[in-house]
């Protein structure tokens, strides 16, 4: 009697644990990382490509994005991997809108609305970075974080929170236009 209970007691128990499988807990955007975190933040995630590690923080040769937002037009520099390069490709064929929202009062965030590859390694972020987010998450911060990210680039020019918000219109939701620069 006690072995027929048992058995759907040990199915329940391997059926609760498949239910709360740790690979299926990816976060919806970007989140701020806390100090017990940082040593481990990204650990189960691979680089894709990590032949473009050496290149990551090299500027490419045709490496300006313009950004315009409200009207009011910018620059960033872009590092050297097969995101950026991918983008540019996709910029060739003509500019992108992205409707952006600030997330955690560091950040304004949106959806490319397609995908580009992911470089992603544990990553400071600035004021001015961009940075795609699990490959199609569009990232500008203006406030410094840590995670596991891909990085695209910089906006020239710029070194504090104030003068990024001031570029982006301050906090609430934007449309930000990329193009290629000319």
């Amino acid at each position: 009697m006690k072995r027929i209970l048992l058995f759907p007691l040990l199915l329940f128990a391997g059926m609760t644990l498949f239910a709360c499988n740790p690979s299926d807990d990816t976060p919806s955007a970007p989140e701020t990382n806390t100090p017990e975190q940082s040593g481990n933040a990204g650990d189960s995630e691979t680089n894709e490509h990590p032949e473009n590690d050496e290149n990551e923080d090299t500027p490419m040769e045709n490496n300006t994005l313009k950004l315009t937002v409200n009207g009011r037009s910018f620059t960033a520099t872009l590092v050297k991997n097969s995101s950026t390069e991918t983008l540019m490709k996709q910029l060739a064929q003509g500019s992108v809108d992205i409707r952006m929202n600030d997330y955690g009062d560091m950040e304004k965030v949106g959806s490319l609305g397609f995908s580009l590859p992911r470089n992603d390694r544990q990553t400071t972020t600035s004021p001015g970075d961009l940075i795609l987010y699990q490959g199609n998450s569009f990232v500008i911060y203006y406030d410094t974080n840590l995670w596991n990210f891909t990085r695209l680039g910089k906006v020239d020019g710029v070194s504090s929170r104030n003068e990024m918000l001031d570029l982006l219109g301050g906090k609430g939701e934007v449309t930000v236009t990329l193009s290629l620069a000319e």
